[in-house]
């Protein structure tokens, strides 16, 4: 979409502010109505909640997210649906001229994140949009989101990620990434920061920013998990919303469903004060209800039952197999695993293998390790499962629906986004060598 590289060069916030004022974007506006949602895993399901519940409430609303899975037109939403092509073209035209115009004066190189950054921002505010959700590319500090000023932010959950890049403990991870919020503003934290609770409070005290932790100070209870959907209590200062229905599968997206209702209920506070309680409390239930979120324990087959997942942090992997189990039952799964190269190949089998007792490894094209390495590394997690190689995303998808015939299984494609994604486009009859993820 841009001619520029994923990464531009060294930190990006001064040439972004001058990137977004050269682009006439209003920041005060963009800060009064953004909404910033960070973290290791959750972060477009949480967004893309937080997006459906502002809808509902029956404001204009813009989703930024990052990344997409088939076209590139996902990431920039506005009432759920993707930009059409002649607008994209158009914004990217004008976008492109103006960071040429930049890189010149400064001479610095941008990236193609920080474009799509400027891309959502100008699209968002020229089309009037009362409400917009941003999610981060990586960390906060200095990250583009940073550049909202946004006073409602969420750190959707914390893991080891992009280390070289945020720090090689979970503090310092924690911080970058809460750093995306402005001074005098509230984070919302997922469950999987409580234990970081005691350091997110003292990193935020002189800043004046609010911390508030799913569990703590936002309440989840009474939580209902099965394939036929999912249900939970949710309290928040004088809210008390009894059984939301969340159309999403998994036991972590009521984590996220609950991120996001206090997101969005912090945010209606502070921009749009006053709301009738019982219109708020509709808009959560219809927003919830109605999200939907591909690539997340997605159903993208009934014969055989096809479930893809495009988890890619070991602790994003054991969660969705540990709510796959919990929805299903355990018994009956062929796994096609394939994990990328910048990835922790040895955690994320380590996470997968023993729970399966037929495996096929593969390599997406985009990014894929060595699938037989990816064997080895299995068999030796789990000598007594099955396990064999398709070097090819086309021929794992044949392997394994021609396993789950003969030994009337279910397929579970995990281990890391291309491979989940690449899987489902051989589904639709695509060629997953056509897709461009960025």
């Amino acid at each position: 979409m841009f001619d520029l590289p994923k990464y531009g060069k060294g930190i990006c916030l001064a040439r972004m502010a001058e990137l977004l004022d050269a682009l006439a974007i209003d920041r005060a506006k963009l800060q009064e109505r953004s909404v910033a949602i960070t973290g290791s895993n959750g972060k477009g399901s949480t967004a893309a909640f937080c997006a459906s519940i502002g809808r509902a409430y029956g404001l204009r609303t813009g989703l930024f997210t990052s990344p997409h899975l088939f076209r590139v037109n996902e990431r920039f939403q506005i009432d759920g649906a993707p930009i059409a092509d002649p607008a994209l073209n158009e914004l990217v035209r004008r976008i492109g001229t103006t960071i040429d115009t930049v890189s010149r004066k400064r001479c610095e190189q941008f990236g193609a994140f920080e474009a799509m950054f400027a891309l959502a921002c100008l699209y968002f505010q020229e089309s009037d949009c009362e409400i917009m959700v941003f999610e981060a590319g990586i960390g906060g500090r200095y990250d583009p989101v940073r550049l909202l000023g946004s006073r409602t932010t969420a750190v959707a959950s914390i893991d080891y990620e992009h280390v070289e890049l945020l720090g090689h403990s979970l503090e310092l991870i924690v911080s970058d990434k809460s750093d995306a919020c402005a001074s005098g503003g509230t984070i919302v934290y997922g469950e999987n920061c409580r234990h970081l609770r005691a350091h997110i409070i003292e990193y935020n005290r002189n800043r004046n920013v609010e911390s508030l932790f799913v569990r703590d100070e936002v309440g989840i209870s009474n939580e209902s998990i099965a394939a036929a959907g999912q249900s939970f209590d949710f309290a928040f200062r004088d809210h008390h919303f009894r059984s939301l229905e969340v159309a999403l599968p998994g036991g972590f997206q009521l984590d996220n469903a609950a991120i996001a209702t206090a997101l969005f209920l912090r945010w209606l506070e502070c921009a749009r004060p006053g709301g009738a309680a019982s219109r708020i409390e509709a808009a959560a239930r219809a927003g919830l209800r109605e999200t939907r979120w591909p690539g997340r324990l997605e159903t993208i087959a009934q014969a055989p039952l096809t479930v893809i997942d495009v988890g890619h942090t070991p602790d994003g992997i054991r969660q969705s197999l540990t709510a796959l189990k919990q929805i299903y039952g355990e018994g009956g799964w062929i796994l096609v695993i394939g994990v990328s190269v910048d990835k922790k190949t040895e955690e994320i089998a380590g996470a997968l293998a023993p729970a399966f007792d037929t495996i096929i490894c593969t390599s997406a094209h985009h990014k894929g390790s060595d699938s037989a390495a990816l064997a080895g590394t299995m068999r030796g997690l789990n000598p007594q499962a099955r396990v064999e190689i398709a070097a090819t995303i086309d021929q794992a998808f044949d392997a394994s629906r021609t396993l789950a015939a003969s030994l009337k299984r279910r397929i579970y494609v995990a281990g890391g986004l291309f491979t989940a994604i690449e899987f489902a486009a051989v589904a639709r009859g695509l060629d997953p060598r056509k897709l461009a993820f960025f």
